[in-house]
């Protein structure tokens, strides 16, 4: 399957052939809303009877026991227990420095202001079971949630036929101190989590990949008052290659964003013809081997190479797509990823595949999607807390600092505001 190629496209067609695929859903978000309006009115019921249409069973109970926990911790390769510990160390570790001490300004004599962190009392965490169990998220997710010291931490994955979920899911949450687990997927998960039920306590936040479905139900719920950690779309990578990259390194990056699914969307930058033909050739080679290579292929066939004449095209070109994951495999990476202004998360150099981020590296892999990355920063411990502002004032300050306030405030008509400090300052 060979992704078209461009060569040294003119800057003003790039968003056409850069465009991200779009899966139709006819009237997406009367669907889900209708989904969420029920599940509001009916609760557990709803829920029930969503998961038996849509996952295939019906469950009396949606919460993970402690034995179905234990048996995920007993059952689990003891070498995959240890890759996902790694992982939570990795992850805790960068996510831990992200705090911010509280540093009080003194903006006048007398007048003191600071900032203070605090945690989002309820987050609920979306893990997809789809065609791959992503217990990554659970990592990605469920760390900051928890170095953030977030009250509640909630999860929510649909189990499989027999009503059961992936052990590696289990196991994961559990170390990573989720609270409660239900087995609840879809729009349905994304509505229990924004109304409520009997048995799922309603968030604050919501987090979490998931198929258009749940992304429509995620945006809906920001317009219930519920948080999102942000739009999210299919995955994405570009990478930019020049000379001195591998094509083999390149094609197995590439393949590797095409697995997630048929509308995923990849994209190389090249300098050169010829290194847009070989990572072709280890495309083609690397696909014949893959056990989802039906679904990279059909991802492969809406996306693009571009055969650019220099650096500072392919620059203007990455900030202008704004990829969720940017790898740059050239020579001269760091100097390069300087200059990136809109971009997810950046991999620099010949030896930083997007899969060490995407798993323990330590950097969150829930990432701005479908040209986000402009706007929006990735998930990190920021998205777990809020921050509220303090100030203090003696009475030398208000002396100092109040006249300013009261003229500002007679200027605006707001007289109230301007009385508020005259009577302290009036008082004997």
């Amino acid at each position: 399957m060979q992704m078209k190629t461009y060569l040294n496209p003119a800057p003003d067609t790039w968003a056409d052939l850069l465009r991200r695929p779009t899966m139709a859903a006819a009237d997406l978000d009367k669907i889900v809303g209708g989904v969420l309006a029920d599940i509001e009115q009916r609760g557990d019921e709803a829920v029930r009877e969503y998961t038996e249409r849509f996952d295939g069973v019906r469950l009396d109970d949606f919460r993970v026991s402690e034995a179905e926990i234990a048996e995920a911790r007993a059952t689990l390769a003891p070498e995959l227990k240890a890759a996902i510990q790694l992982a939570r160390t990795n992850i805790e570790t960068f996510h831990a420095r992200q705090w911010e001490p509280v540093e009080a300004v003194e903006t006048m004599p007398g007048v003191r202001c600071w900032r203070k962190s605090v945690p989002i009392e309820k987050v609920g965490l979306y893990i997809p079971g789809g065609t791959a169990p992503l217990f990554s998220a659970v990592l990605m997710l469920g760390v900051p949630a928890t170095i953030a010291g977030c009250r509640e931490r909630i999860l929510c994955t649909p189990p499989d036929k027999n009503g059961k979920v992936n052990p590696a899911i289990l196991y994961t949450a559990d170390l990573v101190g989720i609270t409660q687990i239900f087995k609840i997927g879809g729009a349905q998960a994304i509505g229990a989590m924004t109304y409520g039920t009997a048995t799922v306590p309603s968030v604050y936040k919501i987090f979490g990949p998931g198929n258009q479905y749940v992304t429509a139900a995620k945006q809906l719920a920001s317009r219930r008052g519920v948080a999102i950690d942000m739009p999210a779309g299919p995955s994405e990578v570009l990478v930019c290659a020049d000379d001195t990259a591998n094509p083999a390194f390149v094609a197995a990056d590439l393949l590797s964003q095409a697995e997630h699914g048929i509308d995923s969307q990849v994209v190389l930058v090249t300098l050169s013809e010829t290194m847009a033909q070989a990572v072709a050739e280890a495309v083609e080679a690397q696909l014949a081997t893959l056990p989802r290579r039906d679904i990279a292929k059909e991802a492969l066939s809406h996306s693009v190479t571009v055969v650019l004449e220099d650096q500072a095209a392919a620059v203007e070109l990455i900030n202008a797509y704004a990829p969720e994951h940017l790898i740059l495999s050239v020579a001269d990476a760091g100097e390069m990823g300087e200059q990136i202004l809109n971009a997810g998360s950046v991999f620099l150099g010949h030896y930083t595949p997007e899969s060490v981020g995407d798993y323990a590296s330590g950097t969150n892999h829930t990432l701005p999607t479908d040209g986000y990355a402009r706007s929006y920063s990735g998930v990190s411990l920021d998205s777990f807390i809020k921050k509220i502002t303090f100030q203090e004032l003696s009475r030398e300050g208000l002396q100092g600092l109040g006249p300013a306030v009261q003229r500002m405030a007679e200027a605006e008509e707001l007289m109230a505001h301007a009385r508020a400090v005259a009577v302290r300052l009036e008082e004997k």
